[in-house]
């Protein structure tokens, strides 16, 4: 192909490109921007929600941490006596102290895995609350006319936003 042929193709490409994008702005779209994370921050059923879930989370924390100095208390207890352990007895302890290891660790996990308890009461106390965020916003869409509500909260993408577009505040005097 050559250059002359390759040069009309993306000509062509490109104003084939303009016409579209043309007949889409006789449709423009109401767009608008929020911060779900102060939005909701700035709620006091969701800090309540918050310093619960921390509360919890440190006191499992702690649970675990007690118990993983069981494990080191009966590895220093089998180090300081295992020259006078038989091989089998020195097995025996091996074993009791990789057992109680993965105790504390399917401990947890069961608190703090992907599905654990943390995870379900994360769920059971914030997501009515995003829940009730959420239909705010979607009657404010509906009721402004709003096309798109994008959210600019830290890892959403946005780069640049203009802040007339930024209707953080109106949804939080809708939920107040």
């Amino acid at each position: 192909m050559t250059h002359k042929n390759l040069s009309m193709r993306y000509l062509i490409i490109f104003l084939f490109s303009l016409i579209l994008s043309q007949s889409g702005i006789s449709q423009t779209q109401r767009t608008a921007v929020v911060d779900i994370d102060e939005i909701l921050t700035s709620m006091p059923d969701y800090q309540k929600a918050q310093d619960q879930l921390d509360q919890i989370a440190e006191q499992w924390r702690q649970e675990i941490a007690q118990e993983m100095d069981k494990v080191k208390s009966m590895y220093n207890k089998y180090q300081a006596e295992q020259v006078l352990l038989s091989d089998e007895m020195k097995r025996e302890r091996e074993d009791e102290i990789m057992a109680k290891e993965k105790e504390v660790r399917d401990i947890q996990r069961q608190k703090f895995g992907p599905e654990g308890e943390l995870f379900n009461k994360r769920q059971e106390l914030v997501a009515p609350i995003q829940n009730e965020v959420y239909k705010a916003i979607s009657s404010y869409a509906d009721s402004r006319g709003f096309d798109l509500i994008l959210d600019r909260s830290a890892n959403s993408g946005i780069i640049f936003i203009n802040d007339a577009m930024d209707k953080t505040e109106d949804i939080k005097k809708i939920l107040k």
